[in-house]
């Protein structure tokens, strides 16, 4: 049995559709879907998967559904998600990033069903130099902004509840998954770019990009949760291979959001563009961003599948799917049925 918390959002409705393509038993604890239009609920998964209304600062609610269905498999994804929402709003940033994991890792704590869990962060919890070279695990963590400083404590939490209480054979194995910048279609979060982008063609506008010069680790939503399933079944396997693993792509994929930008204008075709349009007294945001993912490749042999051309023809496909008002059910599936079974796209 299953438990993904944060099934609502856009990478944990792509798990639960995997989840439940494979035959799984998979509950979703969540805040309701944010926002019109939402992944969630346009490919229907409220139908497959038992979904559970409720917020992780909750200990109480959280505690009876692990009571209840006791978990076998937990996957952490609730989280306020944003760098700027960070900013707007810090308090419910760490409430929800670092008391939420406290609160998930008590349940697991008290739960002796659970055998995996995996704690998804982000490749923005490192103490960022701006170095060329991407960050390893060992390095320090120190994110800057609130977003990025809540994920650090919330690995920095999974860690002391490892060392803590989370020791010998009747105790779960428990890793944490630091993702670099995730792409795919059915993304409708704000302050995101390929959302910027599929929301400016759809009105017909041209693109606006603040940063052009930046650089990020690029992957498609599909390598990521590989690598989370493969983390999973593997410590749930053998204990020893749980740890705190980087996910991101080649280095070729760690590429300017500028370039990332031309990319998707020339995959969508139909005269999209875009321009910069640099920001006044706009928050700090980090310039070069990559990620070492020698560990993961050395420990479970996972490495990315698909590049960014790849990755941004099957964003562009989504995309032109859900304007068009097409079956995005059917394209969520076949888009992972080609992915698992290693065929074309």
């Amino acid at each position: 049995l299953f438990l993904v918390t944060g099934h609502t959002g856009f990478k944990g409705s792509w798990l639960c559709r995997i989840l439940m393509n494979a035959g799984a038993s998979v509950t979703g604890y969540s805040l309701e879907p944010a926002g019109e239009p939402n992944l969630f609920s346009l490919a229907g998964l409220e139908q497959g998967i038992r979904s559970e209304t409720g917020d992780v600062r909750d200990y109480r609610r959280m505690a009876g559904l692990f009571k209840e269905i006791r978990p076998e498999i937990v996957f952490h994804l609730a989280a306020q998600p944003i760098v700027r929402e960070g900013y707007l709003n810090p308090r419910f940033t760490y409430e929800t990033n670092v008391m939420g994991t406290v609160n998930l890792l008590e349940c697991v704590r008290k739960t002796d069903s659970v055998k995996s869990l995996v704690n998804v962060t982000t490749d923005k919890v490192y103490k960022n130099n701006e170095q060329s070279r991407g960050y390893r695990e060992e390095e320090p963590l120190d994110g800057f902004d609130p977003y990025s400083n809540s994920k650090s404590c919330s690995e920095l939490v999974t860690h002391s509840y490892v060392n803590s209480f989370f020791q010998g054979e009747n105790f779960p194995a428990v890793s944490t998954a630091r993702a670099g910048n995730v792409i795919g279609g059915g993304d409708f979060g704000k302050d995101r770019i390929i959302p910027d982008c599929i929301r400016s063609v759809a009105g017909g506008q041209v693109i606006a990009v603040r940063n052009p010069s930046s650089i990020r680790p690029y992957q498609h939503v599909l390598d990521c949760l590989s690598a989370y399933l493969m983390i999973a079944q593997r410590q749930y396997e053998d204990k020893s291979s749980a740890g705190f693993y980087n996910v991101g792509p080649d280095d070729s994929n760690c590429i300017t959001t500028g370039d990332l930008v031309k990319k998707f204008c020339a995959c969508w075709g139909k005269g999209a563009s875009w321009k910069h349009c640099p920001e006044q007294d706009a928050p700090h945001e980090t310039v070069c961003l990559k990620l070492d993912c020698s560990k993961i490749r050395s420990v479970f042999g996972w490495k990315p599948k698909l590049s960014i051309d790849q990755s941004l023809d099957l964003v562009c496909r989504f995309g032109k799917v859900w304007l068009e008002g097409g079956d995005l059910p059917a394209e969520m599936d076949r888009e992972i049925r080609n992915y698992f079974e290693n065929t074309d796209f």
